[in-house]
């Protein structure tokens, strides 16, 4: 629960658009709650607190993108064209984060991003956005779970143990989680993504002393490998086209790896004014640091052409899947890989966890803006979205289907899925910010109304919507290169294909088709509804700051040493 109550229920601050006709609402909406915004039995709970929302943001940024895929692009590539993609793939998500932040903070409803879209640029765009981003995330959970069970193949192998039987524990477990309520959630997410953050550290202290010559060989590397065997591997080619084209595949893995960002939960976090635009600027130097700096090192460590980062590209997942294993291996480390392989495994339960959580509150978002059924806007007294839970949870289960061997292969082509549906969901996030900036210039609202404002304004928003979209077409060109089948011959990747681009057909005619459907019309600067529900989270705003005020008042120092040493990690 938030702590903030009125008659014993916490405030309801979520905002719908306002119709202005019939033909505005959404294909559900002849069953729709008649006041969603008043109603305690479809609200959620404000029980995020900062530190909690703020490692959330990071958390789900860190993942096996980059413990594991990072190996694979460097074996393709090569450490410059690596350090290239992650940087400005990097750059790409901290503009959409600003974007989003502006919004959020200003007006932080609970259907989140996909109720901007709705209310700032196009209803139509809000229903074609929240049914990607949901597809994306049914689709991840129960990838996450499998990799879960196939990670502990590493201590039980599958002819000792069914990995069905792991993937039903870790399914559970992340039902039962999400059913708790928001505060356990919060609380189980905040240790887990903290330890994610010290693994990571823990790898990039220890990547930084055995390229300085500290490890058991006394080898220092330093950028030896950038000369032989190269910084950039040529790929699809020779020369020069060749390199570019090497690092253009690296992109995809980058654009993978920074798939998780911070959105859905500014609905429930408590002072989301204040926690908002601090988790957005603490991530952007966690993303230079964890990141930035981890690719740069393990450049350093590992060469393209080592035998050892060949092998470990073959492997589907665990610690002999990392490049950060490779680096220990060339430099005499042993002993290490079990304790990384538990890391690993806590990274994939955590992201298992949040995927169903997002994927929870985007089917909720979808029922309060009319676009679903009624009954997954349901909450219990804890706010949780019980139905909207249930149904995902239940999508969830064809994680068993990876009980049988060939079936992993179908689970690539979905993540290939995923990736475009994540980049579809930037491109919405930043068109909308444009349409939102457009609007309260034309409607008077000045930059110092605002709590957070995008540091770099509609430039740095133009600019990470034409990389995206490039990046959105051209992602798999790799199909358009024949490869050698087992007899020799060259054939077309189909299923490559197809699962690389169904999702911008999918994404379009859900828009055409809602307009179609509804007869709806996009918004103007001039008709896009800024105002609705902003009184109750100012008054909200003001209560929650007032209640902490006087609940620190006689506490003038206690929390110096955790503000001033460790809140900003945490």
């Amino acid at each position: 629960m938030g702590l903030i109550h009125r008659k014993n229920q916490e405030a309801s601050v979520d905002v719908l658009p306002s119709p202005q006709t019939s033909d505005e609402k959404g294909p559900f909406s002849n069953v729709h709650l008649d006041d969603p915004r008043d109603d305690p039995e479809t609200s959620l709970h404000r029980g995020l607190k900062s530190r909690q929302i703020t490692m959330i943001a990071i958390g789900g940024a860190i993942g096996t993108g980059l413990i594991i895929g990072t190996g694979s692009a460097l074996a393709k590539a090569g450490p410059l064209s690596i350090l290239i993609s992650y940087s400005i793939v990097g750059f790409i998500v901290y503009m959409v984060m600003c974007a989003l932040g502006e919004m959020a903070a200003y007006l932080p409803i609970q259907s989140g991003f996909t109720g901007y879209a709705a209310r700032f640029c196009d209803p139509a765009l809000g229903f074609s956005l929240g049914y990607t981003y949901w597809f994306k995330y049914i689709i991840v959970t129960p990838n996450q779970l499998t990799a879960a069970a196939l990670v502990i193949q590493y201590w039980v192998p599958r002819e000792r143990v069914n990995p069905g039987v792991f993937i039903a524990v870790f399914l559970v477990a992340i039902i039962a989680i999400n059913y708790l309520g928001i505060k356990f959630f919060g609380e189980i997410e905040f240790w887990l993504s903290s330890i994610k953050v010290l693994t990571i550290v823990g790898l990039l202290i220890l990547s930084l002393t055995l390229v300085l010559g500290g490890g058991p060989d006394h080898d220092r590397k330093g950028f030896r490998y950038w000369k032989n065997p190269g910084a950039m591997k040529p790929a699809y080619g020779t020369g020069d086209t060749g390199r570019f084209l090497g690092l253009w595949s690296t992109f995809v893995t980058a654009t993978f790896a920074y798939l998780g960002l911070v959105g859905v939960t500014v609905g429930e976090a408590q002072n989301p004014r204040r926690v908002i635009p601090r988790a957005i600027k603490l991530t952007f130097w966690r993303i230079v640091v964890f990141y930035v700096l981890s690719v740069l090192l393990i450049g350093m460590l590992v060469p393209y052409n080592s035998k050892a980062l060949s092998f470990a590209t073959k492997q589907t997942t665990g610690a002999s899947a990392s490049p950060f294993v490779v680096a220990m291996i060339e430099s005499g480390i042993s002993g290490l890989p079990g304790f990384l392989n538990a890391c690993i495994l806590i990274f994939v339960f955590s992201a298992a966890n949040s995927d169903l959580y997002i994927a929870t509150r985007t089917l909720y978002g979808l029922a309060k803006e009319g676009n679903s059924h009624r009954l997954f806007a349901v909450t219990d007294r804890r706010g949780v979205p019980i139905y909207a839970l249930g149904l995902s949870a239940l999508i969830a289960c064809i994680a068993f289907l990876n009980v049988a061997d060939d079936s992993t292969k179908v689970f690539k082509y979905f993540v290939n899925l995923v990736t475009i549906f994540g980049l579809l969901t930037w491109i919405s996030i930043l068109v909308t910010h444009i349409y939102f900036v457009k609007a309260r210039r034309a409607q008077g609202i000045e930059k110092h109304q605002l709590a957070y404002t995008a540091p770099f304004g509609l430039y740095g928003t133009y600019f990470a919507l034409g990389f995206c979209i490039v990046i959105a077409i051209f992602k798999n060109f790799d199909v358009f290169i024949y490869v050698k089948d087992r007899e020799g011959g060259e054939h077309f990747d189909t299923s490559n294909f197809i699962t690389g681009y169904l999702g911008i057909p999918l994404y379009l005619c859900m828009i055409f088709g809602y307009k179609l459907f509804t007869h709806t019309k996009g918004w103007t600067p001039l008709t896009a509804d800024l105002i609705t529900g902003k009184a109750a989270i100012d008054l909200e705003e003001e209560e929650f700051l007032a209640n902490k005020a006087a609940k620190h008042s006689d506490k003038k120092g206690g929390g110096w040493f955790y503000r001033t040493f460790v809140s900003w990690l945490f």
